[in-house]
């Protein structure tokens, strides 16, 4: 994986990755820009189809895109999520949008375990793929009055909502690094995560009280998680090595 401006990483594939503090600073610093007509059309007639494929169960609410990414700085704004969307289903428009959605990522370890989560086969982004949970874009309730940004309260709502624990189940967040994805541009934040709950204590919440985001939840042993890499290669998140690398829990990649 050669170097790129700044001190990022790019691999051979795209993925980039860009490095950061564990105390990054993430501010709301403008205003949503305007599109020219025609592409304000084209992200309509994009949202509608992926409406469509997703039983109208997509929300057009707002989500941060990162304009500047440093080790130490995220500056960005509110836009739409339909935009994300329709960036997701046609890369090109990354030029007239210049969406960059900021999520976060979790990884969460147990004594002896990290938690996966496999996605629906009808996910906008990324279907059917093995997930580092709890995952989502960071939305206004993490914004505090003066624009700055807790990714931190991303990831206990996330927690809630897709494995049904709360936000004492981990301790000990860190942020690893951005991984951006080469056509999306969809870039997750990782962060690290402690957990001491049981294997079936997690499952048992996630039955109970998740939301659906995941169809299937995998504990997978620190000592198994290269071959489960290999195990559903080309079906594991690709930004999800780099954050066990990070996270001191994959050691030999």
């Amino acid at each position: 994986m050669p170097p790129a401006a700044g001190g990022d990483r790019v691999a051979d594939d795209g993925w980039r990755v860009h490095e950061v503090a564990g105390a990054v600073a993430i501010r709301v610093v403008r205003d949503m820009p305007e599109l020219p007509a025609a592409i304000e059309a084209e992200v309509a007639a994009l949202w509608d189809a992926a409406q469509r494929r997703a039983g109208g169960r997509l929300f057009n609410g707002r989500v941060f895109s990162a304009d500047l990414i440093t080790p130490v700085r995220i500056d960005g704004h509110w836009t739409e999520f339909r935009r994300s969307v329709a960036q997701m289903q046609r890369p090109a428009l990354f030029a007239a949008l210049g969406v960059r959605s900021l999520a976060i990522n979790g990884v969460i370890a147990g004594t002896d375990f990290v938690v996966f989560g496999r996605r629906p086969d009808d996910a906008v982004y990324q279907p059917g793929e093995w997930q580092l949970p709890p995952a989502g874009s960071i939305d206004p309730s993490a914004e505090d009055a003066a624009g700055r940004i807790d990714p931190l309260r991303q990831v206990h709502a996330e927690l809630a909502e897709e494995l049904g624990m709360p936000a004492d189940s981990v301790a000990g967040a860190r942020a690893l690094a951005i991984v951006e994805h080469p056509g999306s541009h969809v870039c997750d934040l990782g962060m690290a995560l402690r957990t001491d709950w049981t294997e079936a204590a997690i499952r048992a919440a996630h039955a109970g009280h998740g939301n659906g985001e995941y169809t299937a939840l995998e504990m997978v042993p620190h000592a198994g998680l290269t071959a489960f890499l290999a195990r559903h290669a080309g079906r594991v998140t690709g930004q999800a090595p780099a954050f066990l690398a990070r996270a001191g829990v994959l050691r030999d990649t």
